[in-house]
This record gives C-alpha cells, structure tokens and sequence, in this order.
C-alpha cells in the first residue's frame, strides 16, 4: 500500500484536533468540496467546521488508512458526537443543544491533491451521511436533495 500524502495526513491530524487554522493550510485558496450536489468553496466550508465543533465539542474521527483510487486518495471515516452546544451552521438560525448523539454512517470521503495542497474534497452520497445526515439526526428539517 502506498503511503499517503503528507498534506493528507495532516489534514487528518487537523481534523482530529478540531484545529481548523490547521485543516486550512492544507487546502489550495480554490478548493472546493462536493456534497449533496453542491459545489461549496473553502471560504464556506471553513466556518462549517468552526460551527461544528463548536456545536459538538466531542466530535471524533475514526478511519481507515487514506487509500488511493486513481488520481484520488480517499479515507473511509467513522465521525460523530453530542450536539451539547449551540450548531451555528452558516446560513441558518442557531440550532440550540438538543443533547443528541449523532453517529455518521461509514463514508468514503474523496480527496483530489494538487501539488502540495488538498483541491477537491468529495464525501460519497451515503444515506445519514455528512454533513446533511448532521443536521437530519438533530431533528432539523431539510429540503429534499
């Protein structure tokens, strides 16, 4: 098996520290992520996370090892946490701790790297996937995909 990415891992390690200065750095400025049929550029995604851990202060990862498939690596991670904060999702009113354990599906996130930096994140469309599976387990009601 080849050896990830240094920027891959540590995009990981900043994901795990909820460190988000970090999981910056590792990004181009253009990167965009792919999810539920939506092109989200970094500028959006950054305060995603910031809300986030913010609203799931226990939020974990656990993966497998970063494999490759072609010209994408890709990590089949296992997320989840208590939502026992205030979820300031960009976009939407604050969502109050409700107190729920959310457990994300099994999913393959895909991630295209240019040069030394992460360009293009892309989460397999899973059912109870993330990030809409996030706010599905917490009771918010969502617009059909």
């Amino acid at each position: 098996m080849q050896a990830a990415p240094p920027i891959l891992e540590e995009y990981i390690a900043g994901l795990k520290a909820h460190d988000v200065a970090r999981i910056a750095a590792t990004m181009s400025d253009d990167l965009v992520v792919m999810s539920s049929g939506k092109s989200v550029p970094k500028a959006d995604f950054l305060p995603f996370l910031h809300a986030l851990y913010a609203g799931f202060p226990d939020w974990r990862y656990d993966h497998e090892p970063p494999a490759r498939d072609g010209d994408w690596w890709y990590v089949l991670w296992r997320q989840g946490g208590t939502h026992s904060g205030t979820f300031r999702m960009p976009g939407m009113d604050p969502i109050p701790a409700t107190g729920i354990e959310v457990r994300i599906p099994d999913q393959r996130f895909y991630y295209r790297i240019e040069g030394d930096r992460l360009t293009v994140i892309r989460p397999d469309p899973v059912a109870g996937g993330a990030p809409r599976g996030i706010l599905e387990q917490i009771g918010v009601a969502l617009p059909p995909l």
